[in-house]
């Protein structure tokens, strides 16, 4: 087994191991070999012997088309089984699956194609056009295959007509790449992490063992394959249930499933949870099946997760990752999730087994319990490192350690809340003050929908705070705004300046785009006090 080059020797020993990765999945199939495994989005079924035969011809076809061990596919679809069974099948192969955002553009996807080198790109048919800009902004060499349409490229009539019903399993190296995502970075072109076999069959592990699974999964996909849907699949076919494909996610759709199917589990990511929250006609259906919510991503404040508990009950069930470390380094329970608790549900939760964690302040010393520190990991679930970065990489490991890039802070009971991103912590006049923890008390106030809270220059203070507000009630002012927030945080953490904006943007990957507020902060007017 080749060593990780940042796997330290005496990473956490959980005591717990995991088979590799492929023969799980192959072992869910052939174990739940009669039952229905995955249901389309137009109610076709598929059992676990009907699943092994359709990856084993999209194995076969991408074989005939040159794909193997060390290759990068790249893929561009909306949810479908067929997406499925092309990343299951590239995983089987040995190859590398480069997921490409749906809300990307031909510009992001061809610095991605020529970034890391993608030899075999499968897009829908609705997508190719970008994808066939892309190629020629790029100058790329990759081959487009398309998910229907009919021609000679069409990766579905190809591996339609395959007659292998079989797949076998093949000797792969725990150290060659298995993913490569694009991290949604802040500044500049993202940086891609490399995630290894090793590292995913240990995230796949953490997620069957550590997450809280119904004793019958029938669980949903509604969030993109090409991010955190994903992450779901595999452990609800481990555990024999079924997984539901949504195209996408429509608040509707989706709470008309759960009703229809009698969902019992589904992954969320905050952003949904606010658009579930905010519909209309949320009372209108049964979500009563629902057993567990799971979710992640990107922060919710506990206004609106003490929201979400009151409608869909105590089933809430809370990971935290990064692309680095991918999806679970900490987990809180569902029953952990403690409505009395500002503070507890502000918290993303322990540290799973396979992760040792410890926080470090700008000299790599560890902070005490109760003091801010960057977040550090290191063990079986980190990177391989990033592509064609190598001194980024030697950065981001520097001392042994993944720094996340976190800001977070330990209670004595041992959960973990994380206050902000280092990069986006304020420094206002020698003082620290964290994006997130402001938000938190903005988005409380009964005036206030949602907010953004950042830093800009300033010719005194170096940075002051200012915030972007989407308001509830159109007659909040500012004033009472940072009244608010000053009561409760103090004036140095209480916006200098708020902006009141009909939405706050989000990345492709749902989180806020600090980076879009600030280019357009200084054309439109802001109220601002001293």
């Amino acid at each position: 087994m080749t060593t990780h080059p940042f796997q330290v020797a005496q990473a956490h020993d959980s005591g717990r191991s995991f088979d590799d990765l492929n023969s799980v999945i192959l072992g869910a199939f052939r174990r739940f070999s009669d039952s229905i495994l995955l249901q389309s989005a137009t109610g076709e079924t598929y059992t676990g012997s009907q699943l092994e035969a359709e990856v084993a011809r999209y194995v076969a076809a991408l074989t005939e088309l040159g794909v193997g061990p060390g290759n990068r596919v790249a893929l561009l679809a909306a949810n479908s089984v067929e997406v499925l069974f092309v990343q299951n099948a590239v995983g089987f192969l040995g190859a590398a699956f480069v997921p490409l955002h749906p809300m990307g553009s031909p510009s992001d996807f061809a610095n991605i194609l020529q970034d890391a080198d993608v030899e075999t790109v499968v897009v829908s048919e609705q997508r190719r056009s970008q994808i066939q800009q892309a190629v020629e902004i790029s100058a790329s060499s990759a081959r487009v295959l398309t998910l229907g349409g009919g021609g000679a490229e069409d990766l579905v009539k190809l591996a339609a007509g395959q007659e292998s019903n079989k797949v076998t399993l093949r000797e792969l190296d725990p150290e060659s790449i298995y993913r490569v995502t694009y991290t949604g970075g802040t500044t500049g072109f993202p940086k891609a992490a490399l995630a290894s076999f090793r590292s995913m069959a240990t995230m796949y592990g953490i997620t069957i063992s550590d997450w809280q699974w119904p004793k019958e999964p029938r669980t949903l996909l509604c969030a993109p394959l090409s991010h955190a849907g994903a992450i779901s699949f595999m452990p609800t076919i481990a555990h024999g249930g079924t997984m539901y494909v949504e195209p996408g996610f429509d608040p509707v759709s989706v709470l008309a499933s759960i009703e229809r199917n009698r969902i019992t589990c589904v992954l969320l990511v905050p952003t949904m949870i606010n658009a579930l929250l905010d519909h209309p006609r949320l009372q209108e259906f049964d979500v009563s099946s629902l057993e567990t919510v799971f979710y992640g991503a990107s922060p919710i404040s506990p206004t609106r997760l003490k929201a979400a508990i009151a409608h869909f009950g105590p089933v809430f069930f809370q990971f935290y990752g990064q692309a680095e470390a991918p999806t679970t380094l900490t987990i809180m329970r569902r029953e952990e999730h403690d409505v009395m608790s500002d503070g507890r549900l502000s918290s993303c939760g322990r540290p799973v087994p396979e992760a040792q964690i410890r926080m470090v302040d700008a000299d790599d010393q560890e902070v005490p319990d109760g003091e801010p520190g960057e977040l550090c990991v290191r063990g079986p679930l980190v990177m391989s490192g990033y592509l064609n970065r190598p001194e980024e990489t030697a950065e981001v490991f520097r001392n042994g350690w993944l720094h996340t890039g976190d800001i977070a802070v330990r209670d004595p009971d041992g959960y973990l809340r994380i206050v902000d991103r280092a990069k986006e912590m304020v420094i206002t006049g020698g003082f620290n003050v964290y994006a997130r923890a402001v938000e938190d008390v903005l988005e409380e106030h009964p005036g206030v929908a949602s907010a953004s809270v950042f830093g800009v220059a300033d010719e005194h203070w170096g940075e002051i705070v200012v915030a972007a507000v989407v308001r509830e009630d159109p007659g909040t002012t500012a004033e009472e705004i940072m009244a608010y927030v000053r009561e409760r945080k103090g004036p140095v953490q209480t916006p200098k300046s708020i902006k009141f904006v009909p939405e706050i943007p989000l990345t492709a990957v749902g989180k806020r785009d600090k980076k879009e507020l600030k280019r357009g902060w200084a054309d439109e007017p802001t109220e601002r006090t001293k």
